[in-house]
Parts: structure tokens; C-alpha cells; sequence
């Protein structure tokens, strides 16, 4: 156990003290900052025309987007580490992300998402279980952090190479910047129909990853031992599967491809417990939702001309992490 560890509830308290931080700071800081006062009294009715437009167009769906897509997110790249036993994998490495963000783009591409709302996420989710079961395949049963990562940028390359051909030939500009929306990801001027999409695959996604904590921690003695403890490594494979991809795809369906939160979150908060792969779930799911809450902030009051997009700032977040991993394995530290 690492010296760093925390009673299981105490690091849960601590995550949630902070995702709550998190989520007021959302609500009031912006373009226009929101006095504690002026925002009790829109929430309460009570407030002016303005800090309710504010609060429930604008800052209330985009934060309880950050906290969902951001608990999604974390939540799989814990489950995919406990499960592939590598602590590289996570939806954005291994391609799921990307090939999302493709299903996404071919929905508005080809105007399948204007004959109903369903159908943005149906092929997002899609395209994140096609990419899921193909990087299985490509991986097969190597353990090897190399084999998974190449599998994983060949799943993720074709996807984005399928995206960018969408923008290529995008038939306006207002549609190649809705597709250069998804390559970047972004909660900018989203809605509570958004919220609709989403939350339900987010909640089946986690219900189906949470699901497998006994399986996961049983299945770090080896697929023999697993098997011998009773674990059935296809249901929890299929349930790994399917559980990401509607999570992920859900996620993605209406934030665009949000990389690196899945391989951040879970290197942060697994010295804080006793690094079994059940005890990382909930707290990544968590600290992932503080995380891209706090990310989304910070691109909202950061000074530039133009917004920044969200997948930016987390892939500049997640580099460290990368270089951390490199020099461990190097024995440089």
C-alpha cells in the first residue's frame, strides 16, 4: 500500500469537497462573473432576467455536462487500466475517443442527426464499440504495453484520418466548423437537450464499468487465477466493452473527442488508495468530474481572443503524464 493512501471514504469525501468546488466555481466565473448572492437568487427565482439567462442557458447545462462527460471519462480509463493491466490504456490512447467523435461527424455529415436526436449518440456509441472491438483484435492477448499502444494509434489514425475526410469535403463552412468542434471537443453553448442526450448512455456506461470492480481486481493474479476464482472473463470483457462504448460514446456525442482525462485522473488518485483496480473506480469517476469541470473553467476565464477548446487544454495536461511514465520506465527517477 502506498504511503500516500487514504481510507476508501476519506479520499471519496475529499474528491466530492472538490468536484462541488469545482462545479460552483462553473456557475459563477465566466464572461461575466456571477456574485454568490445574484446566483442564489436566480436559482431561487427571484433574480434578474440576466443571471437566469446566465445561470440555467448557459452555465448550468455546460456544468453539468463537465461533471458527467468528466466522470465518464475518468471512470473508463480506470476500468480500461484495471483491465488491460497497463496504465497507457484510456479511451482517447486506445482510439475510442477519436472513433466517437467519427460516428458523431457522420451523423451531422450526412444529416442523420436532424431526423432525431437518438441518432447522434447511437453513432457515436457505435463507432466507439467498432473501434473497441477492434483494438482487441488488433491487441489480442499481448500484455505489452507497445502492442496495445500501436493498436490503439492505428485505431485512433483511421479514425481521424475518417473525420478529417468528412471536413475535407464538408459541404459548407458552417458544417466543417461543427466538425472542427468534434476534433477539438468543447462544451461551448450547449443546452439542456444536450444534457438529455447524454445522461442516459453516461449512466448505463457507469453502471456497466462499476459493475466489474471484483473481476477487475481478481484478474491481477492472471486470467488463469481469475477463471480458477470464479470470474467469467467473456462477460467481463463484453461488459468492459459495451459499458465504454455507450459511455464514452454518449460522452463524446455531445462534447467532441476530450482526450487524456482517463490516463490523468487514474495516475492521480491511484497513489491515494491501496492500488487495486476496484478501489481507483468511483474516486477516478469522481476526480475525473472535478477535473474537466475545472478544465472547463479554465478555458472560460483564461484571457484569449477565441475560446479556448476543452481537448486542448487536457491534452496539454495529459503530456506530463506521458513524459512521468517514460522517465519511471527509463529508470531516470
Amino acid at each position: 500500500m502506498s504511503r500516500l493512501a487514504l481510507p476508501r471514504w476519506s479520499l471519496i469525501a475529499a474528491l466530492s469537497l472538490l468536484t462541488l468546488a469545482a462545479a460552483v466555481g462553473s456557475l459563477l466565473y465566466g464572461a461575466v462573473d456571477l456574485s454568490v448572492a445574484r446566483l442564489i437568487a436566480a436559482a431561487s427565482g427571484e433574480g434578474d432576467r440576466v443571471a437566469s439567462v446566465i445561470l440555467f442557458d448557459l452555465r448550468l447545462p455546460r456544468t453539468i455536462l463537465a461533471l458527467a462527460v468528466g466522470a465518464m471519462l475518468g471512470l473508463a480509463g480506470a476500468a480500461l487500466q484495471g483491465y488491460l493491466r497497463n496504465p497507457l490504456a484510456e479511451p482517447s490512447v486506445l482510439g475510442t475517443s477519436n472513433a466517437a467523435a467519427l460516428g458523431g461527424v457522420a451523423a451531422i455529415y450526412f444529416g442523420l442527426a436532424e431526423l432525431h436526436p437518438i441518432m447522434l449518440p447511437l453513432l457515436a456509441t457505435g463507432g466507439a464499440l467498432l473501434s473497441l472491438a477492434l483494438l482487441f483484435i488488433l491487441s489480442g492477448k499481448a500484455e505489452s504495453p507497445l502492442t496495445l499502444i500501436l493498436a490503439g494509434i492505428a485505431v485512433g489514425t483511421l479514425a481521424i484520418a475518417g473525420t478529417s475526410l468528412a471536413l475535407n469535403l464538408s459541404p459548407n463552412p458552417f458544417a466543417a466548423m461543427e466538425i472542427m468542434t468534434w476534433l477539438l471537443g468543447s462544451l461551448e453553448n450547449r443546452s439542456f437537450d444536450h444534457v438529455r442526450i447524454a445522461l442516459p448512455c453516461i449512466a448505463i456506461g457507469t453502471a456497466m464499468l462499476l459493475w466489474n470492480g471484483r473481476a477487475l481486481d481478481a484478474l491481477t493474479l492472471g486470467e488463469d487465477a481469475a477463471q480458477a476464482l470464479g470470474t467469467d472473463l467473456r462477460r467481463t470483457r463484453l461488459r468492459l466493452l459495451i459499458g465504454t462504448a455507450i459511455g464514452v460514446g454518449g460522452a463524446v456525442a455531445v462534447s467532441g473527442a476530450i482526450g487524456f482525462v482517463g490516463l490523468i485522473v487514474p495516475h492521480l488518485i491511484r497513489p491515494l488508495t491501496d492500488r487495486s483496480p476496484s478501489a481507483i473506480l468511483l474516486p477516478s469517476a469522481i476526480g475525473g468530474a472535478a477535473l474537466l469541470t475545472l478544465a472547463d473553467l479554465g478555458v472560460r476565464i483564461i484571457p484569449t481572443t477565441n475560446e479556448l477548446k476543452l481537448g486542448v487544454v487536457t491534452a496539454f495536461l495529459g503530456v506530463p503524464i506521458f513524459l512521468l511514465h517514460l522517465m519511471r520506465e527509463r529508470r531516470i527517477w
